[in-house]
């Protein structure tokens, strides 16, 4: 099958598109016909040998897709032949095909594009895990967003505004600026034209009650010392490429809490409650609440310039792949 290759750890620059052997149809799993599959962050991790969970080489990254199921193993019950699902796979999504656990996919909408759906998991499983199972977000509470108008980050805000709070957008552009305004944020703040903190003491004189931070680096600090009492910092990731320390006595001085975010591992460790996530946000979705945004789709030969521009920071919203 054609496949984006990763046969070294050496980055972007040894990705190769070629042929790989069609996995094998193992018991308890599902064989999938690829129809788009988004990029992401931790790509750029995994072809470096940075992430978490690492595969043998070789390998094709690609850790979300939606596609039709063509080949049920026999101890299969959940998913039939022919059936339309998205899920988080962890690596394989930028080939032609991918032999699944069931546990890794959900069914998908039967009246949303592939392009659309594979966009869909990540970003908004995670922040909706983020903010509803870790953070608890109430009606009413102030949400600043880091990265806003990245692919998590938009979906951060469009799922904060749907659960009531004033979501505020921190961004580094015009246009970053417009999309975080579009996607439902009460205040955008330019932290390439502002100091972060200063700008929150305008924005948000008492805190803010959570903080979703995608970011890291240089972010993480100042977003912690404008926490209110009890407020709670989510670590989503660390797009800047730096993981930061905090002073543990900020948490001491607000009551504050510092939560760990590994949507990955929940949808292992707790999969009827993420497929019960998704029931919600599906609904969501029909309603208008939350909604995907796809920048930019590309061809299999082109993923590699998917994956740079996504190294470079310098995608709005979502890029997808075609196989």
């Amino acid at each position: 099958m054609r496949a984006l290759i990763c046969s070294r750890l050496d980055g972007i620059d040894s990705l190769e598109v070629g042929e790989l052997p069609a996995p094998e149809l193992r018991p308890g799993t599902v064989r999938v016909a690829v129809g788009a599959s988004a990029v992401n962050f931790p790509d750029l991790l995994l072809i470096v040998g940075r992430y978490q969970e690492q595969p043998p080489l070789p390998f094709s990254p690609g850790m979300e897709v939606a596609g039709t199921v063509v080949e049920v193993a026999e101890d299969v019950e959940d998913f039939a032949v022919g059936d339309r699902v998205l899920g988080m796979i962890g690596h394989g999504g930028f080939a032609e095909e991918v032999v699944v656990s069931p546990d890794a996919l959900v069914p998908m909408p039967a009246d949303v594009r592939f392009e659309e759906a594979a966009a869909f998991p990540i970003a908004h499983g995670t922040s909706y895990h983020a903010l509803v199972d870790r953070a608890s977000l109430r009606d009413g509470e102030t949400l600043l967003v880091l990265g806003a108008a990245g692919g998590v980050g938009l979906a951060a805000v469009q799922i904060g505004k749907a659960l009531g709070a004033r979501v505020l957008a921190a961004v580094s552009s015009d246009d970053k600026e417009r999309a975080g305004g579009r996607a439902g944020a009460d205040g955008v703040i330019r932290y390439d034209r502002h100091d972060l903190r200063e700008a929150l003491r305008d924005a948000a004189p008492d805190g803010v009650d959570v903080v979703y931070d995608p970011v890291g680096g240089e972010m993480t600090e100042p977003a912690f010392r404008s926490l209110a009492w009890r407020g709670r910092h989510l670590v989503v990731g660390f797009a800047s490429g730096s993981i930061p320390a905090l002073p543990a006595n900020l948490a001491l001085l607000k009551g504050a809490s510092l939560v760990g975010v590994f949507w990955g591992r929940f949808t292992r460790e707790e999969t009827e409650r993420n497929r019960a996530n998704f029931t919600t946000l599906f609904e969501w979705w029909k309603e208008g609440r939350v909604a995907p945004l796809v920048s930019e789709v590309f061809p299999l030969e082109r993923s590699i310039d998917a994956l740079r521009k996504i190294s470079e920071r310098g995608a709005i919203g979502r890029l997808v792949v075609r196989p």
